[in-house]
């Protein structure tokens, strides 16, 4: 894998019900839920298909490409199933902070394509079962003819500054105590300054300016691709929309909350504004 590109995306040419692919030289992520299974460690890594017992309930397998050097794929179980000794079945947030940000993306990556198979059986045009393409990630109706492609929400997030002040905000599913910048999803029909704009307007009550593309991270917490911008204060009073928020507030760098995960890219928009800030 080029850990500065995804994993390539090919379809496997075998079909999952008979998993040719279980050479003892690939490697697998292997999704109960929202949990993928890990080698023990301070590090998680990944299993091959040697150290992972025969007798796995797989429900669906994809191909993900290559992973260091070998072919990796991804299954999803049918049903729960205990942790081999030596593995443990991780949460994927948790990897956030465990793993290598590569790690990380690759098991967003798996997670996010399972989702993808699992919700997209059937047309939903003409609920005809759908078929998979053996050379590209899409599904083709065989009635219709309506292609399905995995789908990715886009999302906005932003950190909006005033002079030496850093707005940040609290919803209801953060762990206890943090705080982040405002994000909230692209709508139909918006572009991306659009919903910041809105979102911000919306959320906190705010006018805004400035605003500054900084950068994007695939975010797995379904299937989102976090789109970060940068945006100085305009005008307006501090007004929460409690229906979406708990609280926000303005923070200077010496009294900052618990932030969020050092991977997100909230976490990165933040530490940015601090370095400039000083």
């Amino acid at each position: 894998m080029n850990l500065n590109n995804p994993v390539s995306a090919q379809k496997p040419s075998f079909p999952p019900t008979t998993h040719k692919a279980k050479a003892d030289s690939a490697y697998w992520l292997l999704f109960s839920e929202h949990y993928v299974l890990v080698n023990e460690g301070e590090s998680p890594t990944f299993p091959q298909w040697h150290t992972v017992p025969s007798a796995f309930p797989l429900e669906a397998v994809e191909e993900l490409g290559t992973w260091q050097g070998l072919p990796c794929y991804a299954a999803a179980l049918s049903r729960s199933i205990t942790a081999p000794p030596g593995m443990v079945f991780q949460h994927l947030r948790s990897l956030m902070r465990l793993c290598s940000e590569a790690e990380f993306r690759l098991a967003g990556q798996a997670y996010q394509v399972l989702l993808w198979e699992r919700n997209h059986r059937f047309c939903g045009h003409c609920g005809t079962a759908l078929q998979t393409s053996t050379s590209e990630r899409v599904r083709r109706c065989p009635q219709c003819k309506l292609e399905h492609y995995p789908r990715i929400a886009p999302a906005v997030i932003m950190r909006i500054a005033e002079g030496k002040k850093l707005l940040l905000s609290r919803s209801a599913h953060f762990p206890p105590g943090m705080r982040s910048v405002q994000a909230g999803f692209v709508e139909p029909g918006e572009t991306l300054e659009q919903a910041v704009q809105r979102e911000v307007m919306e959320e906190v009550g705010l006018k805004i300016k400035n605003i500054r593309y900084f950068g994007s991270q695939s975010w797995p917490f379904p299937s989102s691709l976090m789109m970060a911008f940068t945006a100085d204060y305009a005008s307006g009073s501090l007004r929460v929309n409690y229906a979406e928020l708990e609280d926000a507030a303005w923070y200077d760098a010496n009294q900052l909350p618990p932030l969020p995960p050092e991977r997100s890219i909230a976490y990165r928009l933040i530490q940015d504004w601090l370095a400039l800030s000083r």
